[in-house]
């Protein structure tokens, strides 16, 4: 099993069906070191699924003391699969550890 944290549109109930197959459980936790600025989706597939132009992105942050607010999902690694595919080129996951002390993978803006 894999952690996962997501501050966007994998919260959604329609993007977590189509991608997973099924609703995900999570609790709240926070990313910190991150800030969220806006990026411009074109690719229809996730526009289909996500109804929604701009998604939000994490980037590294100016200040350590930043921070995002999302939720934890507990996934399969099939799960974690579909998400990379879900989405688009201008994000990377990469392994964070949580506010809580949780390691997870979080999609931030690709370097």
């Amino acid at each position: 099993m894999h952690f996962l944290f997501s501050y966007g549109t994998l919260q959604k109930p329609k993007v977590q069906l189509e991608s997973f197959g099924r609703l995900l459980e999570g609790h709240p936790d926070t990313l910190m070191g991150y800030r969220i600025q806006q990026l411009e989706i074109t690719d229809e597939a996730v526009l289909a699924t996500s109804e929604q132009l701009f998604h939000p992105i994490a980037v590294p942050a100016n200040h350590s003391a930043d921070s995002i607010d999302g939720m934890v999902f507990e996934i399969t690694q099939a799960e974690l699969e579909r998400a990379d595919a879900y989405e688009v080129d201008a994000y990377e996951r990469v392994l964070v550890t949580l506010l809580s002390g949780k390691n997870a993978w979080v999609y931030i803006q690709r370097s």
